[in-house]
């Protein structure tokens, strides 16, 4: 199975939406590879950032859960490396 490393940009306007957030995020667990959350307390959001190793259709799955979370935007970057099972 190849992979490719990648980063999901996630921006949280609606914290209702974080325990759900938290949960796809455990679904996926095996591929993260490391995760940052800053919360932006001045504009009442939070900016988290997943790095990933993953399948594309995987990663794909991930960022689109992510993104149809109310209140949730998250675009994905993907690296040129890939590589095999």
């Amino acid at each position: 199975m190849e992979t490719r490393v990648a980063v999901i940009g996630i921006i949280v306007e609606d914290d209702s939406s974080a325990d759900k957030l938290n949960e796809i995020l455990h679904e996926y667990g095996r591929y993260i590879i490391g995760r940052m959350g800053i919360p932006y307390r001045a504009k009442g959001i939070n900016v988290i950032s997943i790095a990933i190793d993953a399948p594309q259709d995987t990663s794909a799955a991930l960022s689109g859960k992510i993104g149809s979370l109310p209140g949730v935007s998250a675009k994905t970057a993907y690296s040129n490396f890939v590589t095999g099972a």
